[in-house]
């Protein structure tokens, strides 16, 4: 039998986000919405049998520490979110093996798909990448926001898709908060070469 799943939405600068876990930890992170309404509706679609939390005080200490961790790194504080408990059994292999990558990426710096395919040892899975980043349930406790396209035409980073509520607009807008939160501008995200 399944582990019962809880959820709770939560304020932070960006909005309201939403946190999902059973007793084996998270089993998924929302970003905000466009109203709490919507974050909330869309908690409902991802979890249909979870039972809401409403009241914060009532949630498990680590699941609260998970909250104040994203409410950190949303209004400016260089988080990695690594103490964050993730369960990813439901996750197919190979994504895990790119959010477990993903996760290691320090606030301030950026990787490519391709780059990211390379470190996993399938230097043609740029692709296969993009997906499972896509399909990551635990944004933004796995950053993939952190992750980009290949650099094309003088651009820096190819910034295409975000499947966050605000699509790109919203990763630019982390990854701003992350860059003020390591002192650089934005746009100046390192990469880890």
């Amino acid at each position: 039998m399944a582990p019962q799943v809880f959820f709770h939405c939560y304020p932070t600068v960006l909005g309201h986000c939403g946190i999902a876990w059973t007793e084996r930890g998270v089993v998924g992170s929302q970003l905000p919405e466009e109203t709490p309404s919507l974050t909330r509706d869309r908690m409902w679609v991802r979890f249909p049998a979870a039972r809401e939390v409403a009241a914060f005080g009532e949630l498990p200490a680590a699941v609260q520490a998970a909250c104040e961790g994203v409410r950190a790194l949303l209004a400016g504080e260089a988080r990695d979110l690594l103490e964050v408990e993730l369960d990813d059994s439901a996750v197919p292999a190979f994504d895990r093996e790119v959010l477990a990558l993903t996760r290691r990426i320090p606030v301030g710096q950026t990787l490519t798909y391709g780059e990211v395919a390379m470190r996993l040892g399938q230097p043609g899975a740029a692709r296969a990448v993009g997906r499972a980043e896509g399909h990551n349930p635990f944004a933004p406790i796995v950053p993939c926001h952190r992750v980009m396209g290949a650099p094309s035409a003088g651009k820096a980073a190819n910034l295409t898709g975000f499947s966050a509520a605000g699509g790109v607009a919203t990763k630019l807008k982390i990854l701003a908060i992350e860059a003020r939160a390591t002192g650089q501008q934005a746009g100046e995200q390192q990469d880890l070469f």
